[in-house]
């Protein structure tokens, strides 16, 4: 896999350009490898977040400078892989944990009786902010890891529990 490199360098004030960088950046899925150095897979995705960070950072007086680097040996495909890797499974980890918490509270929600319309916009809305983070994750996920799977199922048990509590909901509406 080929990787690009961001040297980014933007003035230490204001804060908020070098913030809007590392938002980009981070949003993208890149690692840092050092002080101001990031690390993506050369994808189209890449390029494309690569340049608005670049344009972040010349509005504050900075530059991202973007270089592709081909790996030479093991130890270079492993140092960069490996980081990009603990990220994403950090980021799929994340996603599950915060599934679980929706499963729960979908669960305390019917312990409680709580059949309302209003509850179920609610949770609604959370779970759409879970597809939409799902598909970032999926996006960045270029390594194919196998907790991409797992948090499949896991988005799919929260959609399940979403339809029983709407199911409930609507049954708790027609008894009057």
């Amino acid at each position: 896999m080929t990787w690009l490199f961001a040297l980014v360098q933007t003035p230490t004030e204001p804060s908020r350009h070098r913030v809007a960088v590392w938002r980009e950046l981070k949003r993208a899925g890149a690692v840092t490898i050092a002080q101001g150095a990031w690390a993506l897979p050369d994808t189209t995705q890449s390029r494309a977040a690569l340049d608005r960070a670049g344009g972040l950072a010349s509005e504050g007086g900075g530059h991202v400078a973007v270089f592709a680097a081909d790996p030479q040996n093991d130890a270079a495909r492993s140092v960069v892989a490996d980081l990009y890797r603990d990220a994403r499974v950090e980021e799929w980890r994340e996603f599950d944990a915060d599934c679980a918490k929706f499963e729960a509270e979908i669960a305390s929600e019917i312990a409680k009786q709580k059949f309302t319309f209003a509850e179920l916009e609610e949770e609604e809305q959370s779970l759409d902010r879970l597809r939409r983070w799902y598909r970032d994750l999926k996006r960045r996920d270029v390594l194919g890891l196998a907790e991409a799977e797992a948090s499949a199922q896991q988005l799919r048990a929260c959609e399940s529990a979403l339809e029983h509590f709407a199911e409930l909901v609507y049954a708790a509406d027609r008894s009057g």
